[in-house]
């Protein structure tokens, strides 16, 4: 029997991520693992013979999605293999095996071996080399422009609200020569930016003396030719002098999250955060001082067991002081197994929902006056995709891209500019995204 061209091929593998940039460097290991095995990525939207769902669990939105997807996902593919992975697989691997569409649940606590389970599965032969052998070839997908690498993971602090911890596990750090040479590896495929991502950036290294993010920072800056580098998110307890001076390399991009999550003494300490409103001014003032061309760009959250609408004032009066490029609000939600599910003084869906549109309006407000105060500058653009579109015609094609301090910016050009860089010159903003004109390669 002649084996048919996709047979010779090998098995497809789609992999659909949720959630944080942590679950993005898992799922590149996935596909690089994946590859190693002999299967050949293919986009969500095409037909599949293994389709992953790595979830996330922060909210029960996610959780709500995480099943869209994966029930749409055995339509799509009706003889695909189907495997929720991630935090929700993690949290409730029960709940998620009563869904009659997934095949098999695999949670984070054995994510390292979800290629051999799959593969076990389907009763194809066994190829995969264990996680961390030499010599791995580049990972499936095709765009190479921005990698997620993993350089911690876990939570020691456990704020009340937060399901972290149960799905990710304690604080572990990965060793600096293993950061360095995933970071040497992703270049080499052709990476051009490289973001350091975790649970907890800030505490990196405490198991080893003389080990933290800022010498980590520093030695992937001198080991490797990573054109741009980025963190994820840090806390602003971890904010001092000493860590903002790795930002005077411009390779390191001017761009901090820093999730702030409530304004209010009270709400923040019941939440068992590790800061004070105070505390995050001077975090925000001390980054303004050291890097002054650096956008800030926090996290909210509304409606936590108790929040009072003077608690509520003072988040807002806070964030609207501080003048964020961009706000992500959230309303709390309910997470079995947290210490916050069992607080009195849980709000109505109506007031949370009232809230929570103030803060998007003064989020709206303030990303957009921050865009507005770019124009006329000159910025650097790692360009990612181009769309299709109406200005498909002519000059050329509608590109989109990331500045060095995370503004999303689009210009209409002819040249082939996926994965270059170039400077450009902002010029108006549409609809939220700052349109440019392109200057130089």
């Amino acid at each position: 029997m002649t084996m048919s061209a996709k047979e010779r091929a090998g098995p497809t593998v789609a992999i659909e991520t949720h959630g944080c940039k942590l679950n993005q460097a898992d799922t590149l290991m996935l596909a690089r693992t994946f590859a190693e095995a002999g299967f050949r990525h293919v986009d969500t939207g095409e037909g599949a013979d293994v389709y992953v769902v790595n979830s996330c669990t922060v909210t029960h939105v996610a959780d709500r999605k995480a099943r869209h997807s994966l029930r749409a996902a055995r339509r799509r593919n009706p003889g695909a293999t189907i495997v929720a992975t991630g935090c929700y697989a993690q949290r409730s691997p029960d709940e998620l095996r009563e869904l009659e569409e997934i095949d098999l649940v695999i949670g984070n606590a054995d994510k390292s071996t979800l290629v051999r389970q799959v593969i076990e599965w389907m009763g194809l032969p066994d190829t995969v080399p264990p996680i961390g052998d030499a010599g791995r070839p580049a990972p499936a997908p095709a765009a190479r422009i921005r990698a997620m690498v993993k350089i911690q993971e876990g939570c020691d602090q456990v704020c009340a609200y937060c399901i972290v911890p149960k799905v990710r596990g304690r604080e572990r750090s990965i060793p600096v020569k293993q950061v360095v040479e995933e970071v040497t590896r992703l270049v080499a495929e052709g990476y051009m930016e490289v973001v350091l991502t975790g649970t907890q950036l800030g505490t990196y290294g405490f198991e080893w003396p003389g080990v933290s993010l800022r010498g980590l920072i520093q030695a992937v800056l001198s080991e490797t030719g990573a054109p741009r580098l980025r963190v994820s998110s840090l806390q602003p307890q971890e904010i001092d002098r000493a860590l903002l001076e790795c930002w005077s390399d411009k390779r390191l991009c001017p761009h901090f999250h820093l999730p702030l999550q409530s304004g209010s003494a009270g709400i923040l300490k019941s939440m068992r955060r590790r800061y004070t409103p105070s505390g995050y001014a001077e975090a925000v003032e001390l980054i303004r001082d050291r890097v002054p061309r650096a956008s800030i760009t926090a996290d909210v959250i509304v409606g936590f067991p108790g929040e009072t609408d003077e608690d509520f004032e003072r988040t807002y009066d806070l964030c609207e002081s501080l003048e964020f490029a961009d706000m992500h609000v959230f309303p709390y939600s309910i997470r079995p197994g947290t210490t916050a599910a069992h607080l009195s003084g849980q709000l109505s869906p109506s007031v949370k929902t009232l809230r929570v549109r103030r803060l998007l309006e003064l989020a709206k407000r303030q990303s957009m006056a921050f865009r507005l105060g770019l124009l006329g500058e000159s910025r650097s653009v790692l360009w990612e995709t181009h769309a299709a579109s109406s200005f498909d015609v002519g000059e050329g094609r509608r590109w989109s891209g990331l500045t060095e301090d995370y503004i999303r910016v689009a210009a209409i050009d002819a040249r082939e500019l996926a994965n270059r860089f170039t400077r450009v010159r902002l010029t108006s903003v549409n609809e939220g995204c700052v349109m440019a004109e392109v200057l130089c390669p």
